[in-house]
């Protein structure tokens, strides 16, 4: 079996004191929220992903990536493990289109003090060691 470390990107967007989250489906963390990210590609930035994986997913555009901590996670059930980058992203404005309803159930802007659960484990990682960081 071929075990290798995975790079993913996650991104923090908020606004007006929310953060923007997708309840994921599928094999990968299924049943979970998780913010908009997805696997750093050969020869990209971080910020490149972070940019591309939002507008993938969510079809909002963001600026201004900056870089806050990163997680090691690892999925016992699946098998796998991953080095998450996160950074956080400025909201430009615009209303978020679930791109990708075979991976995501659907987005949802939620109240820091109340998130939904269960939380992704990279995620849940994230907040284990770090606050939400606050709008630029």
């Amino acid at each position: 079996m071929n075990q290798m470390v995975r790079v993913g990107v996650a991104v923090i967007v908020m606004h007006d004191n929310k953060i923007l989250l997708g309840e994921r489906i599928g094999a990968h963390g299924a049943n979970t929220w998780a913010t908009p990210g997805g696997h750093l590609e050969f020869g990209e930035t971080v910020e490149q992903c972070a940019v591309r994986e939002v507008v993938e997913e969510t079809g909002l555009n963001v600026t201004n990536i900056r870089k806050l901590d990163f997680t090691n996670d690892i999925f016992s059930a699946e098998n796998k493990h991953y080095i998450t980058l996160y950074v956080q992203a400025d909201y430009e404005g615009g209303e978020v289109i679930n791109k990708e309803p075979h991976k995501c159930l659907q987005w949802r802007w939620c109240d820091i003090n109340d998130l939904p659960a269960p939380l992704f484990i990279s995620l849940k990682n994230y907040l284990a060691q770090n606050t939400l960081p606050a709008e630029y």
